[in-house]
Parts: C-alpha cells; structure tokens; sequence
C-alpha cells in the first residue's frame, strides 16, 4: 500500500489537562515537541503527534449506538482516506511535515469516560488512533495530503 494516501478533515488541540479540545485551521509542529498550543507540547514523555481516521470514528458509531464527535476520541489529527496501521513502523507526510508512525492508540481515560467504561472493553473499541513522532517539522493544515513517504527509488521508505 506505498500508494495511499489521504487527507486531513481536522486538527484538535488540548490547551489544557480537562479542558475541551478546540479546533484550528493549520498548527506548527516541532520534532520532539509536537503541536504548538496542545497540552503535550514539550512534554518529553508523550509522542508527538497523535492521528485517527475520520471512517474510524464513523464506524464505531454505525456499529454501536454512539454519537462519537471528531473530537471526542481526543487525537489530534483527524485524516480521512489513509490506514493508519499502515504506518506503523514507517515513514509518511502530513502537509509540509514527515513523521515516523511508532503505535495504535488505545482508548484514552476520556473516551472511557465519554461513553462508558464498559462500552470500551465489552464492544471492542481498542485501536482508536496513531501515536508518531515528529521527523522534520512544518506546518499542518486541514486539508493536506497525507501519505507513506516514497524513497528516490519510488519504493516507500522502510525504518
């Protein structure tokens, strides 16, 4: 799947711990530091950019009686067109940024609590995003493409 490729529907940012995610237009973001404006900005012990997919949150709602908001899985990234799993292990743009794909996510403490602890653990909503880190830096914005990063050779890039 080295030819996939997407695009980003949203981008969330967590000014605060227990404080609601705000949406905005574009973000800067920093290898080793992440977004600018998010609660885990130069927080050396969380990743730098988390992502989930826009038909993620879709089905989940289809197949459990949610009403799951872009938001509430609080990923920073929302990206429609793309397998994150895809990513793992490699490299891949968004907008002007590359990044290097390390986990899934599983559920935060806030999902959880937004629809039940039980709902997550009985009705099998485990993989709700991508944890990446930030490999060159740049400017993210709704609407960039995001793809595998392709190597001179045109084979996708291997970590």
């Amino acid at each position: 799947m080295s030819n996939q490729s997407g695009r980003v529907e949203a981008i969330f940012l967590i000014a605060e711990n227990g404080k609601q995610a705000h949406e905005v237009r574009s973000v800067a973001a920093h290898p080793g530091r992440g977004l600018e404006g998010d609660r885990h900005f130069d927080d050396a012990e969380a990743c730098d950019i988390t992502l989930i997919e826009a038909e993620a949150i879709e089905r989940q709602n289809a197949e459990h009686p949610l009403d799951l908001s872009q938001s509430d899985p609080r990923r920073q990234v929302v990206v429609r067109g793309v397998d994150l799993g895809q990513f793992i292990g490699r490299r891949f743009s968004v907008g002007e940024i590359e990044c290097e794909g390390e986990e899934r996510c599983e559920p935060c403490n806030h999902l959880a609590g937004v629809i039940g602890t039980e709902v997550v653990k009985l009705k099998g909503l485990v993989h709700t995003g991508l944890r990446a880190s930030i490999v060159k830096g740049g400017t993210i914005r709704t609407g960039d493409a995001v793809a595998m990063t392709v190597s001179v050779s045109g084979a996708a890039e291997r970590s």
